[in-house]
C-alpha cells in the first residue's frame, strides 16, 4: 500500500508528483537526504539476494511446467504426428505456421507463403500476418534457422521451451510487481509461491502450449510491473523515461502476440479513468499511459497491413475521448464536492458519447464487422435479449466463456490466498474510498485521531491502481471463465502485497490502538514467512506427486485419420469438417481447409456456419452444393458432434444449427413456438446408411470408431 498525499484545493495533480514519500528520508525543502553507508550496503545485499531467488524461482517454474508436460504426454518419446496432434484445436493451427516457416526453403518463401496463403481457406487468398497474431512463429522460425542448433534442437522442442522460458519471465514479473508495492521481496516470494501451488486457476500453459494468451500475458505482467514503477514518487526524469520506454515495450509485444489485447487494455484504460477521475493518479502519467496504448496498437495495426479491426477497436475510440474530453473540460479538478460531482458526471458522459460516436465513425468508414460477434455475445450474455445468432450461441454454451466455477474459490482458499486477498482488497477499498472522497472534497480532515496524534488514511499511486485493476478484472474473470487468469495471477500479487505491506498493518494497528513501528515491522515478516511455511508443508508432497505421476498420450483413433490422409490423398485436396479438427489436418498433413477455428472474421464465420450444415438437418444435395461451393474434395464426420453428449440440450452444435435453421431440436423438451419440423432428416446420421440418394454425391473413404471420411463427387 502507498501514499498519495492531500493535494491542496485548486492545484493539479502533479502536485503529489511533488511531495516527499513517507519511506524516504527528506529535508524540510523536499529534498532527499542519501541513506546512511550501512543502509546502502543493506539496500544492495537485499536487491540482490531478492533478485537471485526471482529469477531462481522463474527458472523452476519453467521446469515445473516443462517436467508437467512431458509426464502427461511422454513427450519426448511419442511421434511426430502424436506430438502435433497434442496441439489441440487452435494451437494447432498457430503452430502450423511455425512449420510452415520452418520448412519453407527459405525465410523469403516463407514470409510470402503466410502473406499469400491459399490452404488456410480453400477458394481464398488470405494474408495470414495481416489476419492473425502470428508474428511470433515467424520471429521464433528465424531464431531457429539462423541458429546453429539444428543439430541438437528439435523446432518442436525450441517452440515449446520457449513458451516454457516465457512462463520464468511471467513469474518474474508477477514477483517484481509485488516487491515494488510492499518494498520487501518477500512480498514476491510469496506471490510466486502462491502462483505456483494456485497453477490450476493461474496458468493452463503445460497442455494449450501455442495458445495467444500464454505468449501475451507474461508481457503484460511485464508491463504491470513497469506501470508500478513508473507510479512512484520521487522518479529522475531518466528513469521516468526508460520505465516509460519499458512500457512501452511491453505493450507493444502484448498487443502483437494476442488478438484479444484490445479488450484487456480497455480494461486498463478504465482502470487509469476511474483514478484519474478521482485524483488518485498524476494526471500527467495517466496522459502517458492512454499515449502509449495508442501508439503500440497502431503500431501493430501497421504491422499487421492495417488490420481494420485494430483500427475499430474501442480502446483507441475510448482513449482518444478521455484526451478530447480532458482538453474541453480544463477545470474538471477545481471546486468543492458536490461541484466536483456534478462535472465528473458531465465528464462521464462526455467521454462516453464520445467513445460511441468516434467508434460508430471508424466502423463505418472502414465497413467493418470482424468483432461483431463479440458484441452479439456479450448482449445476449448479459441478457439484453436472446438471440438465434449461431456464433454468440456459440460461445455463450461453451464452459469457458460461462461464469467462474464456485469451486475456483475453494481451491484458491485451500492455500489461504483467496482469504488473505479478500481481507486486503476490503482494507485496500476502505481506504480508497476515504482518500476519493477526501480529494473530490478537498478536506484533509478524514483522520484517526489516536493520543494526540493524527493518522491520515492515505493510498499511493501504485497501490490505488492495483486495487482498480484487480477489481474490473475481477468482474471479467467472474463474467467469463476464460478470462481467470487474468486475475488469478494478480490476486497472488495482490493479496502478497498486502500482507507484507508496513502501510496496510500501521492501518490495522491503529485502529486497534496497538501501532507501535516494532510491532509493525515483527507482524509485516512474520506472518508472510508462517504462510510460507504452511503452503510448502500443505502443498509440496502433492507437487513431489503430481511430478512423479506418469502418463502417456494416446489418441490411435486421430493418428490413423491423420496417416490415412497424407497417404491417400493428393497434397492440393481440400477438407471440410469440425474447424477444431481441421487446425490439425493443416498441422499434421498440410492439406488445405475450409475454415478453421481463428473466428475474428465476417466471412469465415458465415463459411463455418454453411460447412456446419453437414451435422443439420438438410438435404444431401444442398450440402453438397455448399461443400463444393468451397472447392470440398473431402469432409470429415465425427460422431462426437454428430452424437454429442457434452452439452446439454440446446447447446449442442446440431441444436444451435437447427434453431438457426428455423427448425425444431431433437429430443424431449421445449422449443420456441415458430420452429418448425425439417423435411429431411440429420445429415451426419443418414449419409452412414448408404442410400442411393447420398452415394451419388459422397463415397465413404475411410471410416474408424471416431471419423467417417466422405469424397464428393464433382458433378458438372
Amino acid at each position: 500500500m502507498t501514499t498519495i498525499r492531500q493535494r491542496r484545493v485548486g492545484k493539479g495533480t502533479e502536485a503529489a508528483e511533488d511531495q516527499p514519500s513517507e519511506e524516504t528520508n527528506v529535508k524540510p525543502d523536499g529534498k532527499i537526504l542519501p541513506d546512511p553507508p550501512g543502509r546502502k550496503v543493506w539496500n544492495i545485499l537485499s536487491i540482490t539476494v531478492g533478485g537471485i531467488v526471482a529469477i531462481s524461482l522463474g527458472l523452476l517454474t519453467s521446469v515445473y511446467v516443462a517436467t508437467l508436460h512431458e509426464n502427461d504426454l511422454w513427450f519426448s518419446n511419442i511421434k511426430e504426428v502424436e506430438r502435433e496432434i497434442s496441439f489441440r484445436t487452435e494451437c494447432g493451427l498457430y503452430y502450423s505456421y511455425y512449420k510452415q516457416m520452418i520448412q519453407a526453403a527459405s525465410i523469403q518463401q516463407g514470409l510470402h507463403g503466410l502473406v499469400y496463403d491459399n490452404k488456410t481457406e480453400s477458394v481464398r487468398t488470405i494474408n495470414i500476418l495481416e489476419r492473425m497474431n502470428v508474428y511470433q512463429e515467424v520471429f521464433l522460425s528465424i531464431l531457429y534457422r539462423i541458429l546453429p542448433i539444428q543439430q541438437y534442437l528439435e523446432p518442436v522442442y525450441f517452440y515449446i521451451y520457449t513458451l516454457f522460458g516465457l512462463q520464468a519471465v511471467y513469474v518474474i514479473a508477477l514477483y517484481v510487481t509485488s516487491w515494488l508495492l510492499s518494498g520487501t521481496w518477500l512480498s514476491g516470494l510469496l506471490a510466486a509461491c502462491w502462483y505456483i501451488t494456485n497453477r490450476v486457476d493461474t496458468t493452463r500453459v503445460e497442455f494449450t502450449i501455442p495458445l495467444r494468451e500464454n505468449w501475451a500475458l507474461p508481457f503484460f505482467a511485464v508491463q504491470i510491473a513497469a506501470i508500478t514503477y513508473l507510479l512512484r514518487t520521487h522518479l529522475q526524469p531518466a528513469q521516468q523515461r526508460l520505465t516509460l520506454m519499458a512500457v512501452f515495450i511491453a505493450t507493444f509485444l502484448f498487443s502483437l502476440t494476442w488478438q484479444f489485447n484490445q479488450f484487456m487494455m480497455l480494461i486498463q484504460a478504465l482502470a487509469l479513468f476511474i483514478l484519474d477521475c478521482l485524483d488518485m493518479l498524476p494526471t500527467a502519467k495517466v496522459t502517458w499511459l492512454y499515449i502509449i496504448q495508442i501508439s503500440g496498437l497502431l503500431l501493430v495495426c501497421v504491422l499487421q497491413f492495417f488490420n481494420s479491426m485494430i483500427l475499430g477497436s474501442l480502446l483507441i475510440s475510448f482513449n482518444i475521448s478521455v484526451l478530447i474530453a480532458r482538453t474541453i473540460q480544463k477545470n474538471l479538478k477545481k471546486g468543492g464536492l458536490l461541484n466536483r460531482l456534478g462535472k465528473l458526471i458531465l465528464h462521464v458522459l462526455l467521454v462516453l458519447c464520445l467513445t460511441l460516436l468516434i467508434n460508430k465513425f471508424i466502423k463505418k468508414i472502414l465497413n467493418l464487422e470482424s468483432d461483431e460477434h463479440i458484441f452479439k455475445f456479450l448482449k445476449a450474455k448479459f441478457g439484453f435479449g436472446a438471440t438465434r445468432d449461431f456464433d454468440a450461441n456459440l460461445y455463450l454454451c461453451e464452459e469457458a466463456f460461462g461464469l467462474l466455477p464456485l469451486n475456483t474459490f475453494s481451491r484458491l482458499s485451500s492455500t489461504l490466498l483467496f482469504y488473505v486477498y479478500g481481507f486486503v482488497l476490503f482494507l485496500l477499498t476502505v481506504a480508497a474510498v476515504i482518500v476519493a472522497f477526501r480529494n473530490l472534497s478537498g478536506s484533509d480532515q478524514v483522520h484517526f485521531k489516536e493520543k494526540k496524534e493524527e493518522y491520515t488514511v492515505t493510498l499511493k499511486p501504485d497501490a490505488a491502481y492495483s486495487l482498480v485493476h484487480t477489481v474490473l478484472f475481477g468482474c471479467l474473470a467472474l463474467s467469463t471463465m476464460r478470462m481467470k487468469y487474468l486475475w488469478t495471477s494478480h490476486m497472488c500479487v495482490f493479496a502478497s502485497f498486502g500482507l507484507c505491506s508496513t502501510e496496510v498493518w500501521k492501518l490495522i494497528l491503529k485502529c486497534l490502538h496497538l501501532y507501535t513501528s516494532q510491532r509493525t515491522q515483527v507482524i509485516r515478516y512474520s506472518i508472510p514467512i508462517i504462510t510460507l511455511l504452511y503452503i510448502s508443508f500443505k502443498f509440496w508432497p502433492g507437487i513431489m506427486d503430481e511430478l512423479s505421476e506418469l502418463r502417456e498420450f494416446y489418441d490411435p483413433d486421430t493418428v490413423e485419420l491423420m496417416n490415412w490422409i497424407k497417404s491417400n490423398t493428393p497434397n492440393t485436396a481440400v477438407f471440410a469438417g469440425s474447424m477444431q479438427l481441421l487446425a490439425g489436418v493443416k498441422l499434421c498433413t498440410g492439406r488445405t481447409l475450409t475454415n478453421h477455428p481463428h473466428y475474428e472474421d465476417k466471412n469465415l464465420r458465415e463459411r463455418t456456419k454453411q460447412i456446419y450444415q453437414i451435422y443439420a438437418k438438410r438435404s444431401p444435395g444442398d450440402v453438397h452444393g455448399i461443400l463444393r461451393s468451397f472447392g470440398t474434395d473431402y469432409v470429415i464426420l465425427e460422431d462426437s458432434i454428430c452424437y454429442e453428449r457434452r452439452h446439454s440440450r440446446g447447446c449442442r452444435l446440431r441444436d444451435l444449427l437447427d434453431v438457426a435453421n428455423g427448425h425444431i431440436m431433437d429430443g424431449l423438451g421445449e422449443n420456441e413456438p415458430d420452429l418448425k419440423p425439417s423435411l429431411y432428416p440429420r445429415f451426419c446420421e443418414e449419409i452412414k446408411k448408404n442410400l442411393p440418394s447420398y452415394t451419388m454425391h459422397f463415397t465413404r473413404v475411410f471410416q474408424n470408431k471416431t471419423f467417417h471420411v466422405y469424397k464428393l463427387a464433382k458433378h458438372k
